[in-house]
Formats: C-alpha cells, structure tokens, sequence
C-alpha cells in the first residue's frame, strides 16, 4: 500500500486480515444475483492487491498469503465455471501449423512409452479399477474437436484433437462422480489433478490422436488430456495413471505456486 507516496509492505498483520476478509466475503452465502456482481467486479484477492498498490514481496510470510490468494481465486474461477458452456469449436483451415511443442523439458527428454507394452492404470473410487492397453482405449466411441490451446505463458495454437470423451469413460469405470478430483499421472514425472465438474464437461478428453493421426510423442503419446477449459498446464501428457479420489493431489505447477483450477 501507499505510505508517503511509497509502495510499502504489509506488515503480517495486514496481510492476514487483507486474506481473512476476502476469505469471509467469499464463504457468504450470496443470492445468485449478488454473487454474479460480485465476480463482474473482479473482487478477487490478487485484484484487491494491485488495486490498493499493496506488495507481499518483502514479507516473510509471503508465500502463505500468496497460497490464501489463490485458493480465494479457485473458488473464484470455480463459481464461474459451467459445465454445460462449451468454449468456442474452429475450422480445419484455423489449426496451427506447426503446432509448437511445450514442456518443463526440452525435446530431446521427451519420453518414449512403447503403445504395445502401455497400461492406463485406474486407482481411486470406481468400480472397475483393471488397467486398459491402448487397443482397448481406441475401441471405445471417439470424438474430435479443434480447440484452443492457451498456455499460462501467454501463447495459444488451435489443435484437432480426437480421443474418448472423459465423461464417458467415467462412467464406463464407474468412477464416484461424487468425488472432488481427477489426479494424473505421467511418464514424464509430470502430475497434476482437476476438479470433478470439469473432467465431466462435454470437450474433455483422453486424447488419443492430433490433426488424424495417432498423437505424435511431442504432444504427449500414447494419451494425454485435452480439456481445452482450461490453461495448458491442466492438459497432462503421456498419462499413465488415473485416481478418482476425495483428496486433494495438487500438481507439478501448483505445487510450485500455479493456480490450482487453472480455468482459461
């Protein structure tokens, strides 16, 4: 905040009660209306943040403030989120081309995962918890979609992607629909978990092709997740397990800080 025309810290104190009251406003139980005014205000608590010129960067207890915040703007971005809203579908003429390559690694570490000795292990609250090879996997009912890819670093690339709908495997698994979260993980050491209500919307996919042909290793072979609701970092590569699960996994961006819903 401003002291004597001087961005200054907050002290912890204020810190705590900037988060608290944030948190309290959040936990109301607001009327749809007044809830939606809420949101188109942009009173999340990182907008507060900037708005009043406060900074968290000299203090010690920084990084808890920062955690509060973004668990504040989860709930945010999961009051926004509608299952039923689709984001906008393109044309084969729109695909980016080439579509660029992205990873916490450069492309002489992607992985090599051998489709024929490929097993998608199921973990968690289902029914049917046996592994599947990816045979079995394309011989379930495919869809395809070209979607916008957007990454958190400030790029985007329109893709076709193709795969089982995830909503559909769900339910064939007999996955509890009722737990919080879907976690993943990759062979490429990379994890990361989203919330029920997305892996149920209708674009969510185990995405098992990129522009008709079978996914190629740069864009996460032999399955990746394409949820195109969210930012690019929610879109694993190279799954090798799923959980249904009541607990919270974070990821490998989020746990470093990344915003958990990452919605786009």
């Amino acid at each position: 905040m401003e002291r004597d025309g001087k961005k200054q810290a907050l002290s912890t104190r204020e810190a705590r009660d900037l988060v608290a009251d944030a948190q309290r406003l959040l936990t109301q139980k607001l009327s749809g209306s007044s809830r939606r005014h809420f949101l188109r205000q942009g009173l999340t608590l990182g907008g507060v943040m900037m708005l009043t010129g406060c900074d968290l960067s000299d203090n010690p207890e920084a990084e808890q403030v920062l955690s509060a915040i973004s668990r504040v703007n989860d709930r945010v971005q999961g009051w926004l989120f509608s299952g039923n809203r689709r984001v906008p579908e393109y044309k084969e003429s729109d695909i980016t081309r080439p579509f660029p390559f992205n990873a916490f690694y450069g492309e002489e570490s992607i992985p090599r995962v051998s489709g024929d000795d490929f097993r998608l292990h199921i973990r968690g609250l289902v029914r049917d918890s046996r592994d599947w090879t990816l045979a079995e996997l394309n011989r379930l009912a495919q869809h395809e979609q070209i979607t916008r890819h957007i990454c958190v670093e400030g790029w985007s690339a329109i893709g076709r992607w193709g795969g089982v709908r995830f909503s559909d495997f769900l339910r064939l698994i007999g996955a509890d629909i009722r737990a919080k979260y879907v976690s993943f993980r990759c062979a490429d050491d990379y994890y990361t978990s989203i919330d029920m209500a997305s892996a149920l919307h209708p674009q969510t996919l185990l995405a098992l092709s990129w522009d008709g042909r079978v996914l190629p290793a740069e864009y996460g072979y032999p399955m990746k997740l394409r949820i195109p609701t969210k930012l690019g970092y929610k879109n694993p590569k190279h799954i090798i397990a799923i959980e249904i699960t009541d607990r919270f996994t974070g990821g490998y961006w989020e746990d470093q800080g990344y915003n958990w819903f990452g919605g786009s």
